[in-house]
C-alpha cells in the first residue's frame, strides 16, 4: 500500500470517534437512533422557555461529566467545552491512543459562536449585582478556541492548535484543514473538534426573529423535517463531535483500527448575502466539485450524501439544486441527520462527518426523520423511512453557513486489509 496519495501527499486515516449529541453519547447509541429516525427534539428543559416563541430543540441527554474532567474543571468551561473535551477524549481512547511525539499531535477546532451560555449568564449577572460580579473567568470560558485549547491541554500536545469560525460550516472546514496538516507534513495527529451549546434564550429569540427557527412548539419531535414539503425552519441543537485523524502509514505500522480514509476538501464563498445561500446553489456547486478534484474521484464514485439539510426552505432547496447540477439524475442517495439531532450549528460538520463514515462502513444510510412528502423544489434521491443500503463506496459531508461559507469533505473506505 503507497503511503502517498495521487498528488503526492500523506495519506490520512480516521482512527477514533467520539460523540455528544441529541442522538446519544456513545457510537452505538448515536447510530441506532440515527437509523430508528426517531428524532430528538423537545420542549427546551435547561430553563423555562414559556416567554420564548420558540420553545423546542434537541438537547445532549445528560451523562457522567466526571468521567472526562473533575466537577471543579467543569464549572471553568462552558458547557460547550464540556461537550467537546469529552468527546475528545472518547475518541482518543476510540483509536487506542496513538502515542506519538507531542510536538507533532495537532487540535483543531470548530465553532460557530463559542461560549454563548457563559456570556449571556455574566451579562445577567452584570446587570443584576453589578460589574464587580463578573466572573474573572468568563474570557477564556467564552472564547470560540476554549474547546481546543482545553484539548491541547488534556492531552499535552504541544503541536499546530487552531479554530475555525465559520459559522454552521466550522468544523467540516476544521476537518479538512486538519488533514492538510498531515497531508502535508505538519503534524502526524490530529484531534478535530466541533462543538457547540447555545440554545440560550437570546439566541433561540434572535434566530426566531430571522425567521430560521421551525415553530412547531405543540410538535417538537416532528419539527425538524429536513426537504420535506412541510418545512418550516430548523431545531436548534446542541452537541460536539470528535476525529482523531492519523498519517496513515504510521496508523497501519502501529496496527490500528481504521474507519476510514480521508479522501478530498472542498471550501469556497458565496459571496452572496450574509445568511441566504447563492441562488441555485451555485456557491454549493463549486465547493463539491473541488471535493471531488481533491479526492481524484468522478461524481459517479460517491454512494451517498449527507446533507447540510438544516430543514429551512432556502437552504435545502439550494442543497437540492446544487447537489443535482454536481452528480444529475443517477446521483447518490441523500440524508439529513438533521431530522433527528437538530441543527447544531458549529458542531454540524462533525457529528455529520461521523454520520457519513459509519454509514459508508456499515452499508446502510439512516433515513431523514419526518420526511413524509418531498418538497416540490427537492430533486435528488432523499432517504426517508428506513435505512438504505448502499454498497460501501466514497461518501460525503456537506455543511454550508452564515457568511456564505461553504464546505465538503469526502471520505473513502478503509484499505483493504487495514480495517
Amino acid at each position: 500500500m503507497s503511503s502517498l496519495d495521487f498528488r503526492g501527499r500523506h495519506r490520512v486515516a480516521v482512527t477514533g470517534l467520539g460523540v455528544k449529541s441529541p442522538a446519544g453519547n456513545d457510537l452505538d447509541t448515536f447510530w441506532a437512533r440515527l437509523c430508528s429516525g426517531d428524532s430528538a427534539g423537545a420542549r427546551i428543559s435547561r430553563y423555562d422557555p414559556a416567554e420564548l416563541t420558540v420553545q423546542i430543540g434537541c438537547e445532549v441527554p445528560e451523562f457522567d461529566v466526571e468521567k472526562y474532567i473533575t466537577m471543579k474543571e467543569a464549572r471553568r468551561l462552558d458547557r460547550s467545552a464540556v461537550l467537546g473535551i469529552s468527546s475528545s477524549v472518547d475518541a482518543l481512547a476510540d483509536a487506542s491512543d496513538p502515542r506519538i511525539d507531542p510536538a507533532r499531535c495537532a487540535v483543531v477546532g470548530g465553532a460557530g459562536i463559542g461560549g454563548l451560555i457563559t456570556l449571556e449568564e455574566q451579562v445577567e449577572i452584570r446587570f443584576t449585582k453589578g460589574a464587580r460580579s463578573v466572573s474573572p473567568l468568563l474570557v477564556p470560558m467564552m472564547m470560540p478556541n476554549a474547546t481546543a485549547a482545553g484539548v491541547s491541554l488534556r492531552f499535552g500536545w504541544t503541536g499546530p492548535n487552531f479554530t475555525v469560525a465559520t459559522a454552521c460550516a466550522a468544523s467540516t472546514n476544521a476537518i479538512g484543514d486538519a488533514a492538510e496538516l498531515i497531508r502535508h507534513g505538519t503534524a502526524d495527529v490530529v484531534m478535530v473538534v466541533g462543538a457547540e451549546s447555545c440554545q440560550t434564550k437570546t439566541a433561540i429569540s434572535a434566530f426566531a426573529r430571522m425567521t430560521a427557527l421551525s415553530g412547531r412548539n405543540d410538535d417538537p419531535a416532528r419539527a425538524s423535517r429536513p426537504f420535506d414539503a412541510g418545512r418550516d425552519g430548523f431545531v436548534m441543537g446542541e452537541g460536539a463531535g470528535a476525529l482523531l485523524l492519523e498519517r496513515m502509514d504510521l496508523a497501519v505500522e502501529r496496527g490500528a483500527r481504521i474507519y476510514a480514509e480521508f479522501g478530498g476538501y472542498g471550501r469556497n464563498s458565496d459571496a452572496h448575502h450574509i445568511t441566504a445561500p447563492s441562488p441555485g446553489g451555485e456557491g454549493a456547486v463549486a465547493c463539491m466539485k473541488l471535493a471531488l478534484a481533491d479526492a481524484g474521484l468522478d461524481p459517479s464514485a460517491v454512494g451517498h450524501i449527507n446533507a447540510h439539510g438544516t430543514s429551512t426552505p432556502l437552504n435545502d432547496s439550494a442543497e437540492s439544486a446544487a447537489i443535482f447540477k454536481v452528480f444529475g439524475d443517477d446521483g447518490p442517495v441523500v440524508t439529513s441527520t438533521k431530522g433527528v439531532t437538530g441543527h447544531m450549528i458549529g458542531a454540524a460538520g462533525a457529528v455529520e462527518a461521523i454520520a457519513a463514515i459509519l454509514a459508508m462502513r456499515s452499508e446502510s444510510v439512516p433515513p431523514t426523520a419526518n420526511l413524509e412528502r418531498l418538497g416540490d423544489d427537492i430533486t435528488i434521491d432523499v432517504v426517508a423511512g428506513t435505512p438504505r443500503f448502499v454498497p460501501s463506496k466514497p461518501s460525503m459531508s456537506n455543511s454550508f453557513g452564515f457568511g456564505g461559507h461553504n464546505a465538503s469533505v469526502i471520505f473513502l473506505p478503509a484499505p483493504s486489509g487495514v480495517e
